[in-house]
């Protein structure tokens, strides 16, 4: 009241006569741009959005960053619920970030598992301990959190092709499995956790012939959390995943190539992005309901939009280089942002101690301190499509679309 006062008095009487011809210039120039303005802030998804897809809540899009664990027992005092990770939360909450995504492991020796060991390094109640302490900082700096329980091979093969053999075989996996993942829905239950994930990247079960024993453990997660679910398909099946009917959300783990050899241009990783976003939407169309990224990043070297995938630790001779991995940070999210039915990305990743290095090298995919924190920090901070209609004066505050 006291601000609006001293500007009213700060106009002479004989400036109203502008201030009146300028408010009728306004309006009349939103009424002449209506449609330009409606196709770019209130385009409709291409399906409908109730509360049963994503929940009326007043949920604006997820604006999210992959917090890892670091619970091996030689780290005493750097991972989740640590000091150290309150200090990491309210630092993303900084950046403009409303959510964290929290990672539990469970074990598997090789490809052919007869069943799911709940310890990862710590001991098991020590882990759900520490989780239930890292939900906490987040929530009390403000932050919403995924868990996601995840498979970890020892062996070093990839989790997508687990095989445990006969039907017999894949019967008692399968509920090894639902022990695993039960147990920390309890927590998640307890602790109010905004939103589960089911699994990572399980292809062999998500998209073939033994989807039903998927379908089965997410029933029976219904009973035990309450929140909405999710998924996190790997990018080149999501198509596959027979899985969307029954869950709230896709969720695709979005490693996404945007070159097939070095050196592409700004032009042709966002023309490859866009191409994408189109093929995305549809998936989204087809099942009617949104999209999440949920987990997104590229690693910091040359070129990491080709085969972003590929770990730096497995590449020899790796050139560290921040200016490509934020260029390609900028390339995907472009496209996506505006779309109202992309409800938003889980950066991957940084660690619950944001100074313990030992966790990963320079060229590894944390942005932190990089190039493309600057690029997350722009994106975080504009209007996205999910967020719904955006009010005048609104980009005052904060850019209207990322990368425009």
């Amino acid at each position: 009241m006291r601000l609006h006062k001293a500007f009213m008095a700060e106009i002479s009487p004989h400036r109203w006569w502008l201030v009146a011809v300028g408010a009728v210039s306004v309006l009349l120039w939103l009424g002449g741009t209506r449609a330009s303005s409606r196709s770019l802030f209130d385009e409709e998804p291409p399906y409908p959005m109730d509360a049963n897809v994503w929940p009326a809540t007043g949920l604006k899009a997820i604006r999210g960053v992959t917090v890892g664990p670091i619970e091996n027992q030689l780290h005493e005092g750097h991972g989740y619920g640590s000091p150290a990770c309150a200090n990491t939360m309210a630092y993303l909450k900084e950046l403009g970030a409303n959510w964290v995504s929290l990672t539990v492991f469970g074990r598997v020796w090789d490809l052919r598992p007869s069943g799911v060991a709940s310890r990862f390094e710590a001991p098991y109640r020590d882990n759900q301990r520490s989780v239930a302490a890292a939900i906490d900082q987040a929530h009390a700096a403000g932050l919403r959190v995924l868990l996601v329980p995840h498979l970890w091979v020892e062996s070093g093969d990839w989790r997508g092709l687990i095989d445990p053999g006969s039907d017999e075989d894949w019967r008692r996996f399968a509920g090894s499995y639902e022990e695993f993942v039960d147990g920390w829905a309890k927590v998640a239950a307890r602790a109010g956790v905004d939103m589960m994930a089911i699994g990572v990247e399980l292809r062999s079960w998500a998209t073939g012939n033994r989807a039903p024993l998927l379908l089965g453990i997410i029933e029976r997660l219904r009973k035990l959390y309450p929140g909405p679910l999710t998924y996190a398909a790997n990018w080149d099946d999501v198509h596959d995943t027979v899985l969307w009917s029954s869950l709230d959300v896709i969720g695709i783990n979005a490693f996404f190539p945007l070159a097939d050899k070095p050196a592409a241009s700004d032009a042709q990783l966002l023309a490859r992005a866009q191409k994408i976003s189109v093929e995305v939407g549809q998936l989204a169309a087809r099942w009617k309901r949104p999209v999440l990224f949920t987990e997104f990043g590229y690693t910091t070297r040359k070129d990491p939009s080709v085969r972003p995938w590929e770990w730096p630790e497995d590449l020899g001779n790796v050139t560290v280089d921040q200016v490509d991995q934020a260029r390609a940070y900028r390339a995907l999210l472009t496209p996506f942002i505006k779309k109202p039915w992309f409800v938003g990305v889980f950066v991957w990743r940084v660690y619950a101690d944001l100074e313990d290095t030992s966790q990963e090298p320079e060229w590894g995919f944390s942005p932190n301190g990089k190039l493309a924190e600057r690029e997350l920090r722009e994106a975080f901070w504009a209007h996205w499509g999910a967020d719904g209609r955006r009010f005048i004066g609104d980009s005052l505050e904060r850019w209207t679309v990322y990368g425009h």
